[in-house]
């Protein structure tokens, strides 16, 4: 009979943690046409809340890390899951369309806070790390699993408003675990003053590496789409296809889960035949699944793009390890946060300039420049190699 550890009580909390801070984020998107209908916005204007959330979800890696430092993981994630849940409620009673968007950043902030610090704590409590960390990450997918098709199911039914609460109605039991299963931990510098970790220089230096410059650009890129669509791919279903809400809901999801299930092939690809060449792999395969998406009607193509949309963008598998590969091991902790925070940040302007695209020019074209970015990663990944430039 296997005994029950607190290792792994830990791993379980964590994982539900980050279900639990990705279920506020997710909720939002697959209601965003009956928010803009209630609110009387366009699809520019929600893009603007949605980038905002998740340049804060972003931003907030790098010093999630440094907080940690100073007062341990567990008040940090405990922040991270509550903030969640009280930032989902504030969205649900937003009575005005501006505060509605001081919630989304809010809610990005607070549950950016989360990822990296949990895998600190990971790193503290297992030896098996790349196992435990596998298992964590299965927490974001689940959420995309199961937050898409119950908001749109709500929101169609009883609101957007209840729908969008469904976070807080995640958030609340976790955290309350949360804080009665799992013990503080040592701060590593609790007498370190935390601006000293945030001086330019350093941070400069690291970012104008070619090895890491070069791969920031491309995971900005990736970003990008992979934020649009993460934002606006049940609003392109019902508005571009006509697609009912809870139908795209359910298309949302799955997406989710040809990510989950296909990421750790990619992952493996990258080990086997490199970081560049399945990098490159999974932007043609992205590419195609939304030229198939804009261009080709019915239910085949539509299952054929969402199998490639969705292991293309997880292109991450491939191209993250790729910092690891160029990073000391002094740098990786603070460096990796540092690099996740600055493609990330930049990357979720994917929202509101997709939203744009598609208020000007229709949800066609706005998809179709997805494409056309995941090209052009292909193309510098390939004139890299052709050239060999070492980059």
């Amino acid at each position: 009979m296997i005994r029950w550890r607190y290792r792994e009580t830990v791993l379980t909390l964590c994982t539900l943690a980050f279900f639990a801070t990705m279920v506020g984020r997710l909720s939002i998107s697959p209601v965003v046409p009956l928010i803009t209908d209630e609110f009387g916005v366009s699809n520019s204007v929600i893009g603007v809340a949605l980038t905002g959330m998740w340049m804060a979800y972003f931003a907030a890696q790098f010093p999630s890390g440094v907080l940690a430092d100073r007062f341990g993981e567990r008040p940090v994630i405990l922040v991270a899951v509550g903030g969640t849940a009280i930032a989902s409620l504030f969205l649900s009673r937003a009575p005005l369309f501006a505060l509605f968007v001081v919630g989304t950043i809010a809610l990005g902030g607070v549950a950016g806070l989360h990822y990296s610090v949990a895998t600190t704590l990971l790193a503290r409590t297992y030896d098996e790390l790349g196992t435990a960390i596998g298992v964590h990450n299965s927490g974001g997918p689940a959420a995309g699993l199961i937050a898409p098709p119950i908001a749109a199911w709500i929101g169609v039914r009883y609101g957007w408003r209840p729908a969008v609460a469904i976070g807080a109605v995640m958030a609340v039991p976790v955290a309350v675990l949360f804080a009665w299963r799992i013990r503080p931990t040592k701060p590593r510098r609790p007498d370190q003053p935390m601006r000293d970790r945030f001086e330019l220089g350093p941070v400069v230096a690291l970012l104008s590496r070619p090895e890491i410059a070069f791969p920031v650009v491309l995971a900005t890129l990736g970003a990008f789409v992979w934020q649009a669509t993460s934002s606006f791919l049940p609003t392109f279903l019902v508005a571009h296809r006509g697609q009912s809400t809870e139908l795209a809901g359910v298309v949302f999801a799955g997406y989710f889960v040809v990510q989950a299930i296909t990421q750790v092939g990619v992952g493996a690809a990258s080990d086997r035949y490199g970081r560049d060449v399945t990098t490159a792999g999974c932007m043609v395969l992205a590419a195609s699944g939304f030229a198939l998406l804009v261009a080709v009607p019915g239910p085949i193509a539509l299952g054929a793009a969402v199998l490639l949309i969705g292991t293309g963008l997880g292109w991450g598998a491939a191209l993250l390890p790729r910092f690891m590969d160029a990073l000391s091991e002094a740098e990786r902790g603070a460096g990796f946060g540092l690099v996740r925070s600055v493609y990330g940040f930049v990357g979720a302007l994917g929202s509101v300039v997709t939203g744009v695209l598609a208020d000007v020019f229709g949800w066609g074209v706005a998809f179709a420049v997805l494409a056309a970015l995941l090209a052009l990663v292909f193309c510098a990944l390939a004139v890299n190699w052709a050239l060999s430039l070492g980059y």
